[in-house]
């Protein structure tokens, strides 16, 4: 009860400072340059009610499923539920974590602390394995609405999950925005695996602010897959906390239409010893953007640091824009920091090689987009986690390519 009290009362705090703290201004802000919202009026869309949630179930393993309403394990072990059941079932756990990575800072985390109705709650305790991916969809069912979702995974130390955390529209006629908030902590010596990416309708405003913290010699994968939508921004932020920690962080976007996609990363560096390697490639057609701005973040100690950053774009028309924006603070002097951004076009000698060969040129051209996209995959093993990213490139490549 009083860990519910507390939740009441944080949301109470948080729909009292939405006013006082509004959105960005379009040229006023860093970060939010090639994001106008003069058009958005956040606070006249009500947030979608919990109901409209229905769809979401969680998979446990490839043929299994449970109701969204059930518990993967005994309270002992893992958890896998809403989060919102997860507060009122564990609510000295969930309190220990929730709100502890991503600060109430910023208008977007404000609003969602306090119109959140529901989202995924991940337990995994001190060296427990999870044998098989979860799966967890939230479904934005209705028109003229925002849906704020929150998802919190939590891995104790030697612990290892993988997680598939996507959001959709139930149809393509379903306006609104979403506001999304993502808190991972992998302790000492664990392993997440997480795939985190939307395909939403072309009338839906996506935000996102999401932040994973690494501790002593942990590992974490993280996908994040931006397809859908109409117009937003989505934050995406790493710690490596403690020494050794590593972050492998990889970002698809393919984009149709007029669609805007903006990503803003950070690979913060707070601790001796640390890795992070991040890659983003998108693929960008009619007349739409894209814009990432990363930076590489080096902690004063964080000696023997080794940071890497790239973002590649590959423009399939010529009213297609893509910015691409890397950036270093290195308060560190014994580190290894790179990066590299590329905006390019289809090589015409890559298409004639392949017509030379015997490829129409719509099968050429399919090729080598195929192939800049799918050079991610090599990132990873053989496994789920990689056949996951080859479905979801493949599918999205045939919309957007027909």
């Amino acid at each position: 009860m009083t860990q519910t009290l507390t939740q009441d009362a944080r949301r109470q705090a948080a729909a009292a400072r939405t006013s006082s703290v509004p959105l960005p201004e379009f040229k006023g802000k860093a970060g939010w340059e090639f994001t106008p919202l003069g058009k958005l009026d956040l606070d006249g869309l009500p947030p979608a009610p919990s109901g409209s949630a229905d769809g979401r179930e969680l998979l446990l393993a490839p043929a299994e499923s449970v109701p969204a309403s059930a518990e993967a394990a005994s309270s002992e072990g893992p958890i896998v539920m809403p989060l919102a059941q997860a507060m009122e079932q564990h609510p000295e756990l969930v309190g220990r974590h929730l709100g502890t990575v991503v600060d109430a800072e910023s208008a977007l985390v404000v609003r969602n602390d306090a119109h959140w109705s529901d989202g995924l709650f991940v337990y995994v305790p001190r060296n427990v394995a999870l044998d098989a991916p979860i799966l967890a969809s939230h479904v934005h069912e209705q028109a003229g609405t925002a849906l704020y979702t929150r998802t919190l995974v939590v891995l104790e130390e030697g612990a290892e999950a993988e997680v598939w955390d996507q959001t959709v529209s139930s149809d393509p006629d379903t306006d609104g925005l979403t506001n999304s908030v993502v808190e991972l902590i992998v302790g000492a010596n664990a392993r997440l695996r997480y795939i985190g990416g939307q395909d939403l309708n072309a009338k839906t405003w996506v935000f996102g602010t999401q932040r994973a913290i690494v501790e002593r010699d942990g590992h974490l994968d993280w996908v994040t897959l931006g397809f859908g939508g109409k117009d937003g921004k989505v934050f995406l932020e790493t710690k490596l906390a403690g020494p050794g920690a590593h972050a492998a962080v990889t970002g698809a976007y393919a984009t149709k239409g007029r669609q805007h996609v903006d990503f803003d990363t950070l690979q913060e560096h707070a601790a001796q010893g640390t890795t992070s390697d991040l890659a983003f490639r998108g693929i960008l057609h009619g007349r739409s953007s894209a814009v990432w701005r990363g930076m590489i973040q080096v902690d004063k100690g964080a000696q023997q640091t080794d940071a890497f950053q790239e973002c590649r774009n590959l423009l399939l028309s010529k009213t297609a824009h893509a910015d691409a924006i890397p950036g270093l603070e290195i308060l560190a002097d014994d580190v290894r920091c790179t990066h590299a951004a590329a905006i390019a076009q289809i090589d015409p000698e890559q298409l004639f090689y392949l017509k030379s060969h015997g490829l129409s040129q719509e099968r050429a051209h399919r090729l080598v987009v195929e192939g800049f996209l799918g050079a991610l995959l090599e990132r990873f093993k053989e496994g789920a986690m990689r056949d996951a990213l080859a479905y979801a490139l493949d599918a999205r490549l045939a919309t957007v390519l027909g």
